[in-house]
């Protein structure tokens, strides 16, 4: 057991301090108590935590969250896709490292850490919020495990919601007028009508290419990082095989004639497109094309008294991947065959992400279940009256 003792500053100011041992049986003392009761109070968490074993030493929590951070930071680099860790490594040197990389790990408080994430929560996004915060809460858990803080303080702040955006849908119509105005119409419609990632699709070789089966092998993975495309695994890190519709046969066909096993289906076969500018690429520009062609079509209709026809929203390369999920429902596809179209983790994440989707499976769930209780030959329940006397 450790003991309680009195001094004087060199102010002659009372002041306690406590004297103890150390897991390790080397002897230590903590000064500064302004009274008895707070270091007797003080002792007592020592000796319980060294009996349950979490004993803390002091001067381990001086190491500051930079020097946590840095190599936990590098361990991160070879187990994660370049883009993430690149999202990451922002995060630190943007958000965390100017406010908390100097911070010794032991003095940090949860009241700083909500005023922190409250005041990035006004200027910045959720998803900007979200992952800074998480990457100062995955350096301090690291604290937690070396002991060098009894618990991570960050925890339990209360954080921003996501808002989840409403999705831009492409109609059959729209997505070949979109497909004709582009440069590449066979790249537009088949991320229209199979929802891969542009990177999953830019990475697709020959040999990747099932004719008979009208199948794609989906076994790699282009992602632009920076101004360098860096080619690893799909996102989930797991192969998929997807379909696509006939109607695409003989473009692809075209596309693979002339080509080795080896060469990229899309583009010239040795270099991986990059994705274009979302201001001033060609996809861009094919949209502008579609939208003028629609606003004179509208303006037509107008003249002539008509119904002015759909208007297609502005989209980005990704949002055919949305298009794909629609069109697949639509045409009667359950959500575990989207989900594995899509190369979703389950169906419970495609159904989180397309909710909007199914709504109008509840409508035929309810008719469904009158037809088939109308062929039971169930009676029909009358309204019962109350017998008179």
């Amino acid at each position: 057991m450790g003991s309680v003792y009195p001094y004087e500053t060199a102010a002659g100011k009372k002041l306690y301090r406590i004297v103890y041992r150390r897991p390790d049986n080397t002897q230590t003392q903590e000064r500064g108590f302004a009274r008895k009761r707070d270091a007797e109070i003080r002792l007592a968490e020592v000796e319980v935590s060294k009996a349950k074993g979490d004993y803390v030493n002091p001067a381990d929590a001086q190491v500051t969250v930079a020097a946590i951070a840095t190599p936990w930071l590098a361990g991160r680099e070879h187990v994660m896709k370049a883009s993430s860790y690149r999202s990451l490594s922002s995060a630190w040197q943007t958000h965390v490292a100017p406010k908390w990389g100097a911070r010794r790990v032991g003095s940090v408080k949860y009241s700083e850490v909500e005023t922190w994430v409250a005041e990035l929560t006004r200027d910045r996004s959720a998803t900007t919020v979200l992952r800074a915060y998480g990457l100062l809460a995955a350096v301090l858990d690291v604290a937690v495990k070396d002991k060098r803080i009894s618990r991570n303080v960050a925890r339990g702040v209360t954080l921003p919601r996501k808002v989840a955006k409403s999705k831009p849908y492409l109609t059959h119509r729209q997505v070949a007028a979109l497909a004709t105005a582009s440069a590449h119409p066979t790249l537009v419609t088949f991320l229209a009508y199979t929802g891969l990632r542009w990177g999953e699709a830019t990475a697709l070789r020959v040999r990747h290419v099932d004719a008979l089966r009208r199948r794609v092998s989906v076994e790699e993975n282009a992602v632009m990082v920076g101004t360098v495309i860096h080619v690893g695994t799909p996102k989930t890190h797991e192969t998929r095989s997807v379909p696509y519709p006939a109607f695409l046969a003989m473009s692809i066909a075209k596309l693979c004639a002339g080509k080795g096993r080896d060469d990229l289906l899309f583009g010239d076969g040795s270099l991986h497109m990059r994705l274009p500018n979302s201001r001033d690429g060609w996809f861009a520009a094919a949209v502008r094309r579609v939208l003028d062609d629609e606003t004179r079509a509208a303006a037509e209709a107008n003249a002539r008294r008509e119904d002015e026809p759909a208007r297609m929203p502005r989209v980005t390369p990704h949002d055919l991947r949305h298009t794909a999920a629609s069109l697949a429902i639509s045409s009667g596809a359950n959500v575990k065959a989207v989900q594995r179209m899509l190369g979703h983790a389950s169906a419970s994440m495609t159904l989180d992400t397309y909710a909007d989707l199914f709504d109008d499976d509840l409508d035929g769930v309810a008719t469904a279940l009158d037809e088939a209780r109308r062929s039971a030959g169930v009676a029909e329940m009358l309204p019962q009256t109350p017998a008179t006397s």
